[in-house]
C-alpha cells in the first residue's frame, strides 16, 4: 500500500553523514541543477510521495537535473553533531561534488523546514558563487512570531532568563548532548503533537473515505512517512531548539555558532521564500522576515496553500505552487541551447 519512492535514481556520493541521489532530467533544458536538501529526522518519502504527485519527478520532467541530499540514519553515537557539522562540512562537500557531476559551476538550492535553515546559513556562511538561486520553505527566521509554538518559546526564554545559572548553561551550550538527543520515535510523536488538529483531521478524512481505495493508499503512504522518522543528534537540538527557537537570534539577521558569526546580509543570490497559509509550526510571520534580511536584489515571497507538510506534498500545492516555482526557476536558470 506504500506508494512513495517509485521514481528511479542513482547514488552519486556517500559519506558518513550523507548520500546524494541523482534523478536525471528526462530532457535536460537547464544548465544549473536543482538541489533539494532534506531536513533531519525525516525519510525521503516526502520528496517522492506518490507516482502521480512527486516533487523530484515534477522537476525532473521540467528539464532540470535533480539532486536530493539524503542524510544518513543517525543514532546515539552521532549525538555531538551540530549545525556546523552540516553547513560547514557536509553541505560544502556535497555541493562541490554535485557541481562536478552535473558539469555546472552553479546550482539552484532548495531547503524546507530545518533544511531551509541549513541552506540559508550555508549560503550566508560561505557566500558561495555556486548558489545562483536559493529557495527557503517554511523555515523559522523570527521564531517568536510562529503562533502558539513561538509564544511558548518566548515565554519559556523569559522565564529562563530570570535565572543566570540556567541562562548561562543554555547560552554556552553546556547541557550534555546525551541528555538532549532524541530518538526517531519521539520525533514522530512530537511532530504530530505540534499540529494535533491537522493530525486529527487527516484521521477523520481517512475514516470518512474508507470506500475509496486511493484515499486508503494515500493515508498509508503518509502514515509510513510520519511514523518512520530518524534521530535528532543532541548537538542539533542544542542549536535548533535551545538556540534558534528559544533565543531567536535570526530575527536580527545573524547567529553565533561556536566562534562563527553568520550574517544573513552575506546572501546576495536570487531568493524565494515560501510559507504555508495554514502552517501551525512555522507561520508566515516567522518565515517572511528573511525577505528583509539579505542583500539580494531579487527577492520573492510566496504564500503556499496548506500546512507544514503541505508545502511540498499536498494536491493543491502541486497544482498551484509547483508551476509557479518552476516558472521562477526557469526565468533564473541558464537554458541549454539545443
Amino acid at each position: 500500500m506504500i506508494l512513495s519512492q517509485k521514481t528511479p535514481f542513482e547514488y552519486i556520493t556517500e559519506t558518513e553523514l550523507y548520500q546524494t541521489r541523482h534523478y536525471p532530467a528526462v530532457e535536460r533544458k537547464f544548465k544549473e541543477p536543482l538541489v533539494f536538501v532534506a531536513p533531519l529526522a525525516i525519510n525521503m518519502d516526502i520528496y517522492d510521495l506518490y507516482p502521480y504527485r512527486s516533487l523530484v519527478k515534477y522537476f525532473q520532467h521540467s528539464g532540470f537535473e535533480v539532486y536530493l541530499l539524503e542524510w544518513k540514519r543517525f543514532s546515539f553515537k552521532h549525538r555531538e553533531l551540530n549545525f556546523l557539522s552540516f553547513i560547514d562540512q557536509a553541505l560544502p562537500d556535497a555541493i562541490d561534488r554535485i557541481c562536478e557531476h552535473s558539469g555546472s559551476p552553479s546550482i539552484s538550492l532548495h531547503g524546507w523546514s530545518m533544511a531551509g535553515v541549513f541552506v540559508t546559513l550555508y549560503t550566508a556562511l560561505h557566500s558561495p558563487k555556486q548558489v545562483k538561486n536559493l529557495m527557503v520553505m517554511g523555515s523559522p527566521i523570527d521564531s517568536y512570531a510562529s503562533g502558539r509554538v513561538g509564544k511558548l518559546f518566548k515565554a519559556t526564554y523569559q522565564l529562563i532568563s530570570q535565572n543566570q545559572a540556567i541562562r548561562n548553561t543554555i547560552h554556552q551550550g553546556l547541557i550534555p548532548k546525551q541528555y538532549i538527543h532524541t530518538p526517531g520515535m519521539l520525533n514522530a510523536l512530537g511532530f504530530k503533537l505540534l499540529d494535533p488538529v491537522g493530525w486529527f483531521k487527516s484521521q477523520k478524512q481517512f475514516l470518512l473515505n474508507l470506500e475509496k481505495p486511493e484515499h486508503v493508499y494515500e493515508h498509508a503512504t503518509m502514515g509510513h512517512f510520519l511514523n518512520k522518522m530518524i534521530d535528532y543528534p543532541g548537538g542539533i537540538n542544542q542549536d535548533m531548539v535551545l538556540h534558534l527557537w528559544l533565543q531567536n537570534p535570526l530575527k536580527d539577521g545573524s547567529i553565533m555558532l561556536g566562534e562563527r558569526k553568520i550574517d544573513l546580509k552575506n546572501i546576495s543570490c536570487s531568493l524565494l521564500v515560501g510559507a504555508g497559509d495554514r502552517d501551525q509550526i512555522v507561520t508566515r510571520a516567522a518565515a517572511e522576515p528573511l525577505t528583509q534580511l539579505t542583500s539580494s536584489q531579487d527577492v520573492t515571497f510566496q504564500l503556499i496553500p496548506g500546512g507544514h507538510l503541505g508545502l511540498i506534498s499536498n494536491r493543491k500545492t502541486a497544482n498551484t505552487f509547483w508551476p509557479k516555482l518552476n516558472t521562477w526557476l526557469e526565468q533564473r536558470s541558464t537554458r541549454i541551447e539545443m
